[in-house]
C-alpha cells in the first residue's frame, strides 16, 4: 500500500468550496423551478395544453433529480470535512506524544520512571510486577497473575507518582500438586492516592496461598485492602487473607482479606465387590479442610487520626464426612490514631459439617484500641458450630472489645457463635463464650473517666448443650464507671444455663459495675434445665483523691 499524504488545511479549503458550489446550484434551481415547473398553455385546444403538461412534468423530475443531487453533495462536504477534522486530531494527538515522551525521556533515563502516564501492567500468566507510575502523575500498573500449574506468585502492584493510585496486586497461581501462589501486594500510594489491593491466593491441593497484602496509603490516602485467602479444595487447607494496608496521616487502614473457605472433606473409601464373606466397613474420610483467618485490618497513623482498618472474616470450614472442622478466626481491627476510633474485630467462620462430625465455629476478632479521646472497636461475633449427625457442635468466643483512648469508652464485645445441629439427643452442641468488653480510657486533666464497655452475650446451645459464658464487663477509667457484665448463654435441652458475665471493676472514684444476667433454662424432653443465676454487681472503685 502506498504512504497517504493528507494536509488538513488544503482539505479543509476544498470542502468550503465544495460548499460554495452547492449553494450556487441550489440557487439556480430554485430560480428555475417557477417558470419550467408552471408553464401555461398557449392556447385553450388540447394540444397546446398536453405541450405545457410535457414540459411541467420534466421540470418537476428536473427539480426532484437536483434535490438529490444536492443532498448528495452536501453528504460529499461534509465527508471531506470530517476527514480533515480526523486528520487534523491525529497531527495533534501525535504532537502531544512526541512532547510528552521528550519530557519523560530525562526522568525515566535518570530514574527510571517517567514524569507523568501510568505504569504498564504486568502480564497475565507471568507474575510480572507492575510497572511504577509517573513522578508527578499516574497510577501504578496492576500485577500480573501468577505462573499457573506451578504455584507461582501474583507480582506486585506497582507504586503511584505524587497523584495517584497504586496498582493492584496479581492472583497467585494454581498448583495441581502442592501449594497455592501467594497473591501480590499492593502498591503504594505517594501523596494524594490509595494504595492497591492485595491479589487472591492461587488454589491448591494441599494448601491454598495466602491473600496479599494491601498497599499503603499516600499522606492523604487510605490503605489498600488485603486479598482474599484462596480456598480450599477436598483435604487441603485454605490459605489466609492478606493483611489490611496501612493509612497515610489523613486516611483510614484497609480492611483485611477474608480467609479462603474451607473445602470438604474426602470421601470413605468403599469395600471391594465379589467377597465371599461380609465386607468391613469404608474407612472415615479424613478431617474437611479449616478455614482460614481473616487479615488484620491496618492501623491508623496515630499522629493524625484515622480510624484503624477493620479486620477480615475468618473463612468457613465445610465438611461432608465424619471429620471435624472448624471455621476460621476473624482478623483482629487495627488500632485508631490519635481521635479515631479502633477498627472493629472480624467475624469468625463457621463450621459446617454435613456428615457425623464435629463442628467448631471460629473465634471472632477483637476490637482495635481506640486512639486518645475515641472508643474502642467492638469484638467480632464467633463463628456458629454446626453439624448435622454431630458429637459435638461448639460456638466460637466472641472478640474481646478495644481498650477505649483518653476518656473514652471501651468497645463491647462480640457475641458468642451458637452450637447447632440437629445431631443426636444427648449430644452437645454449646454456645461460645462471649467477648470481654474494652477497658474504659482515662479521663484528661479535671475530667471524668469513661465507662468500660459492655461484655458481649454467651451463645445459646443446642440439644444437650451448655450456653456460653457472658463477657466480663470492662474496667472503668478514672472516676469511671465499670461496663455491664454479658447475659449468659440460653441451655439446650438437658443442658446448663451460660454463667453471667461480671461486672466491671468501677475506676478511682466510680461506681462498679452491673452484673450480667443469669442464662435461661433449656426446655428438657424429660427434665428442664435449670436457670443460671443472676450476676453480682462488680466492686465500687476506690474513692478519688480530694481536690
Amino acid at each position: 500500500m502506498s504512504f497517504v499524504i493528507a494536509v488538513p488545511e488544503a482539505l479543509l479549503s476544498a470542502a468550503s468550496d465544495m460548499a460554495g458550489i452547492g449553494s450556487v446550484l441550489s440557487a439556480a434551481n430554485a430560480a428555475a423551478a417557477g417558470p419550467t415547473t408552471a408553464l401555461l398553455a398557449a392556447a385553450e385546444d388540447e394540444v397546446s395544453a398536453a405541450i405545457a403538461a410535457v414540459f411541467g412534468s420534466h421540470a418537476q423530475e428536473y427539480q426532484a433529480l437536483s434535490a438529490r443531487a444536492a443532498a448528495f453533495h452536501q453528504q460529499f462536504v461534509q465527508a471531506v470535512t470530517s476527514g480533515a477534522r480526523l486528520y487534523a486530531s491525529a497531527e495533534a494527538t501525535n504532537a502531544e506524544q512526541q512532547l510528552l515522551g521528550m519530557i519523560n525521556a530525562p526522568a525515566q533515563t535518570l530514574l527510571g520512571r517517567p514524569l507523568i502516564g501510568n505504569g504498564a501492567d504486568g502480564a497475565p500468566g507471568t507474575g510480572q510486577a507492575g510497572g511504577a507510575g509517573g513522578l508527578l502523575w499516574g497510577n501504578g500498573g496492576n500485577g500480573g497473575s501468577g505462573v499457573a500449574g506451578v504455584g507461582g506468585a501474583g507480582g506486585n502492584g506497582g507504586a503511584a507518582g505524587l497523584f495517584g493510585r497504586g496498582g493492584n496486586g496479581g492472583a497467585g497461581g494454581t498448583n495441581a500438586s502442592g501449594a497455592g501462589g501467594v497473591g501480590g501486594a499492593g502498591g503504594a500510594g505517594w501523596l494524594f492516592g490509595d494504595g492497591g489491593a492485595g491479589g487472591a491466593g492461587g488454589l491448591g491441593t494441599t494448601i491454598s496461598g495466602t491473600g496479599g497484602a494491601g498497599g499503603n496509603g499516600g499522606v492523604f490516602g487510605n490503605g489498600g485492602v488485603g486479598g482474599a485467602g484462596g480456598a480450599a479444595v477436598t483435604g487441603g487447607l485454605a490459605g489466609n487473607g492478606g493483611s489490611g494496608g496501612n493509612a497515610g496521616w489523613f486516611g483510614d487502614g484497609g480492611a483485611g482479606g477474608a480467609g479462603g473457605v474451607g473445602g470438604a472433606g474426602a470421601n470413605g473409601e468403599n469395600p471391594t465387590e465379589n467377597q465371599t464373606s461380609q465386607a468391613a466397613a469404608g474407612s472415615p474420610g479424613i478431617d474437611g479442610a479449616t478455614g482460614s483467618p481473616g487479615g488484620t485490618g491496618g492501623s491508623g497513623t496515630a499522629t493524625v487520626g484515622q480510624a484503624g482498618g477493620d479486620g477480615g472474616a475468618g473463612g468457613w470450614g465445610t465438611d461432608t464426612s465424619n471429620g471435624a472442622v472448624t471455621g476460621g478466626n476473624g482478623g483482629n481491627g487495627g488500632n485508631g490514631g490519635d481521635g479515631a476510633p479502633g477498627g472493629s474485630g472480624g467475624i469468625g467462620g463457621d463450621g459446617r459439617n454435613s456428615g457425623a462430625g464435629n463442628g467448631y465455629g471460629g473465634n471472632g476478632g477483637n476490637g482495635g484500641d481506640g486512639g486518645a479521646g475515641a472508643p474502642g472497636g467492638s469484638g467480632g461475633d464467633g463463628g456458629v458450630g454446626d453439624s448435622v449427625g454431630a458429637v459435638n457442635s461448639v460456638g466460637g468466643n466472641g472478640g474481646n472489645g478495644g481498650r477505649g483512648g483518653t476518656g473514652a469508652a471501651g468497645g463491647a464485645g462480640g457475641a458468642g457463635g451458637l452450637g447447632t445441629g440437629p445431631g443426636p439427643v444427648f449430644h452437645d452442641g454449646d454456645g461460645g463464650n462471649g467477648g470481654n468488653g474494652g477497658a474504659g480510657g482515662v479521663g484528661g486533666v479535671g475530667g471524668i473517666g469513661a465507662q468500660g464497655g459492655a461484655g458481649g452475650d454467651g451463645g445459646e446451645g443446642n440439644i444437650g448443650g451448655d450456653g456460653g459464658n457472658g463477657g466480663a464487663g470492662g474496667a472503668g477509667g478514672t472516676g469511671g464507671n465499670g461496663g455491664v457484665g454479658g447475659a449468659g448463654g440460653g441451655a439446650g435441652m438437658f443442658g446448663h444455663a451460660g454463667v453471667h458475665g461480671a461486672g466491671g471493676a468501677g475506676g478511682q472514684g466510680g461506681a462498679g459495675g452491673t452484673g450480667g444476667a443469669g442464662g435461661e433454662a433449656g426446655v428438657g424432653v424429660v427434665f428442664n434445665g435449670l436457670a443460671g443465676d443472676p450476676g453480682g454487681f462488680g466492686a465500687a472503685g476506690a474513692d478519688g483523691q480530694p481536690g
